[in-house]
């Protein structure tokens, strides 16, 4: 999308996890970011691959209960949470290779893929290394052909792609990130903890490692190329929900409609967003403890695909 006479395309890696709360909670944050700078910014998704093993997070003291507990805390940051817990805990390299599997089979629904297994993981009981669930989960993207997806998660390519991510989310050391305590060392190498992001724009570099506010990537973002055109927060909700054809939570839509220096407020985007579904202008879908919602599709704006991406609008 061209904005004003000025396109600095900034390239973004997103090292993250559909299994980690505060990758999910950072998307806020993230829809911010889409909508402010829409195709300014173009991003890359490299899973990191926290746990292979549901044993790694056995053997640390996590439970289907403790973890369940943990979400009534991560809920205060905006996102939808659902605490009923799950039968057993679960690693997420499963996961993570069903979106590596995507970027190779179907790279336009990779971040819908994406969002479907973060809300399968914290908005449900599923257990998201059975492939049965992950079915379920990825269900909700309109148009994939899931079982072609499960079906190719232990596939040779998928484990070298996703092998490959691996590898480079774990070269944190020695970098902001790591300076900024926003790395770990788990498994071996110093990781990129999620959702630390990169950008790069002609030849210089600068990070935002780990959870970060909004504020954050936007000192970021003015240092590397103040020349960005930023798109003013929407008036109305529904504005938003037709520039992310993926659908946005009730806080992400807050969030959008911001203004700097002040608080998003949802009670106020969540009254507004009522009377857009009781005209038929949006769908409302409960999960978790709130709600996502979307315009139905054939509401859809110009220049939107049927991926579940937005093509001249926030990717």
């Amino acid at each position: 999308m061209q904005v004003g006479n000025v396109n600095p395309m900034i390239a973004v890696t997103h090292f993250s996890d559909p299994g980690c709360p505060w990758a999910y909670s950072a998307s806020p944050a993230h829809a911010v970011l889409r909508w402010r700078y829409r195709d300014q910014l173009d991003w890359r998704l490299v899973v990191i691959g926290l746990t292979e093993q549901a044993d790694q997070y056995v053997q640390r003291g996590y439970t289907p209960a403790k973890s369940a507990r943990g979400y009534v805390r991560f809920r205060r940051r905006g996102m939808p949470f659902a605490t009923q817990p799950r039968e057993r805990v679960s690693g997420t390299g499963q996961a993570c290779r069903a979106i590596v599997a995507t970027r190779l089979q179907a790279p336009e629904y990779e971040f819908a893929v994406f969002r479907a297994l973060q809300f399968g993981w914290f908005t449900t009981p599923l257990v998201m290394e059975d492939h049965d669930d992950l079915a379920v989960a990825l269900s909700r993207v309109e148009g994939l052909d899931v079982d072609a997806i499960v079906g190719a998660i232990g596939s040779d390519e998928v484990e070298a792609a996703y092998q490959a991510d691996r590898a480079e989310a774990r070269t944190a050391e020695g970098t902001p990130t790591e300076a900024q305590g926003k790395a770990a060392r788990t498994d071996g190498e110093v990781r990129y903890t999620a959702p630390s992001l990169i950008f790069e724009h002609e030849g210089r570099t600068l990070e935002a490692g780990g959870f970060q506010h909004i504020e954050a990537y936007d000192v970021v973002l003015a240092n590397l190329a103040p020349q960005l055109e930023r798109t003013p927060p929407p008036q109305d909700p529904l504005e938003a929900l037709q520039a992310f054809d993926y659908g946005l939570t009730t806080y992400e839509v807050a969030a959008v409609m911001n203004h700097d220096k002040d608080e998003p407020d949802p009670e106020s985007a969540e009254l507004a967003l009522i009377e857009h579904v009781a005209e038929g202008r949006v769908i409302r879908e409960s999960l978790g403890d709130g709600a996502l919602w979307r315009v139905p599709s054939a509401q859809s704006g110009p220049g939107r695909t049927a991926s579940g991406q937005a093509a001249a609008a926030p990717r």
